[in-house]
């Protein structure tokens, strides 16, 4: 792979990565709030959805805009929001209700800058290699969490829990300023004269009406939603899951289960980006497949290795990590090159939207499942918990091999 990011690239990654260190504050306090604030496993899981609510409540707006001036204008936005979503929990928030409001303050910031930071790329991006600043850029969502977990957990051993948000805040705001002033305005605005947003513009449901009947570009979105309720329900509960391990084994852990967390989101970084070259090679949907099964097998089995020795652990944890994100690059590439032209935007928001849906869906699918099964010091609830998360990509497969996507043409060599 002779690839190496240039022009604006490094800029949107750095971005990235500072923009996504709020991303995993509230899953490294979650058992410090959970006993402070005497919250159930499902309002446990609800603050953490409540993140991705915000996100889908915002991502439609954001993409329409996107469409209508330089996505840069938005990322600013993007980037003050998040600041003020953390800021608020630091400062402010006292309980479940006022979680939930800073927590979707925080989700609408990010998704100000996400898929918004995307489109900056390909609006500026003319080369045949953009799928693979695309597959840096949603690996680097890996490194953005990583950090987040590690940064996170240092504050929280050192400070206590509100000033892990209070100091986090400052991530968004330094990728405000990275696109602020590195980032150099289009050359021709896409909209002249006064912006006016319908309701139509937002929720763009004829678009994506024309999205969804692609089959291609449709298998693409419905495989990211399975990908991402799996992906962000673990990534929620991953450091109240090593707690319990290491309770349950009476042997400490190399590290601890912030660290540990941190740590082995980077291994998602070069799986993503490899996996998007073995997609390539292989062809996407049969990738894709492969990937999903093999992740719902590390993901069950991990549960069912509570108890065991800590190496062990952490590598079933790795592994599925590794799985988890062999194709999520895929899967957004894919959907970029595949989508028609004059729909781009509308299939990414849709895309965004359906994928953070997942993201809303899946701790709070992790929290009720571990409430209805026992709680969370039981080690068949956690058993419980991983499968009622990971099924959804086993459900996607069986459903794609049946409504022939698999026999489609790959999207090649892009």
């Amino acid at each position: 792979m002779r690839f190496k990011p240039t022009g604006y690239t490094p800029f949107m990654l750095m971005a990235q990565t500072c923009a996504l260190l709020g991303f995993a504050c509230y899953a490294v306090v979650l058992t410090t709030l959970q006993d402070e604030w005497q919250l159930s496993n499902l309002q446990s899981g609800l603050i953490a959805s409540a993140f991705f609510f915000g996100y889908m409540l915002m991502v439609p707006l954001a993409t329409a805009l996107t469409d209508r001036l330089d996505a840069k204008k938005v990322y600013l936005v993007g980037g003050l929001s998040a600041t003020c979503g953390l800021l608020g929990m630091g400062l402010f928030a006292y309980n479940f209700w006022t979680a939930l409001i800073f927590m979707a303050l925080n989700g609408a910031g990010l998704a100000g800058t996400y898929m918004p930071g995307l489109k900056i790329l390909s609006d500026r991006i003319k080369t045949g290699e953009l799928t693979r600043h695309i597959a840096f850029y949603t690996a680097f969502f890996g490194i953005g969490t990583g950090f987040s977990y590690l940064c996170s957990g240092w504050i929280l051993n050192a400070l206590g829990w509100r000033y892990v948000f209070g100091l986090i805040a400052l991530g968004p705001f330094t990728a405000f300023l990275i696109v602020l002033l590195f980032i150099p305005a289009l050359a021709h605005e896409k909209w002249h004269g006064p912006i006016q947003i319908r309701l139509r513009d937002i929720f763009p449901v004829d678009k994506w009406r024309l999205v969804l009947q692609d089959k291609t570009a449709s298998g693409f979105i419905f495989g990211y939603t399975a990908h991402s309720i799996e992906l962000f329900a673990s990534r929620s509960w991953i450091v109240a899951f090593f707690g319990f391990c290491a309770l349950v084994s009476g042997e400490p852990f190399l590290l601890t289960a912030t660290t540990l967390a941190g740590v082995i989101n980077f291994f998602g970084v070069p799986s993503s980006i490899l996996g998007n070259e073995i997609a390539i090679k292989m062809g996407r949907q049969r990738w894709i497949c492969f990937v999903m099964l093999s992740s719902a097998v590390f993901g069950v089995s991990l549960a069912l290795a509570t108890g065991q020795s800590w190496w062990f652990i952490i590598a079933l944890a790795v592994g599925h990590t590794m799985f988890i994100m062999a194709d999520s690059a895929t899967l957004t590439a894919g959907l970029v090159v595949s989508a028609q032209e004059n729909i781009k935007g509308a299939a990414m928001g849709l895309h965004s939207l359906m994928g953070f849906g997942g993201g809303l869906l899946g701790p709070a699918i992790f929290g009720f499942v571990l409430d209805l099964t026992g709680s969370r010091a039981s080690q068949i609830s956690w058993v419980w918990a991983y499968a009622a998360v990971v099924i959804w990509g086993v459900f996607f497969v069986i459903y794609e091999r049946r409504s022939g996507w698999m026999s489609k043409s790959p999207v090649r060599n892009q």
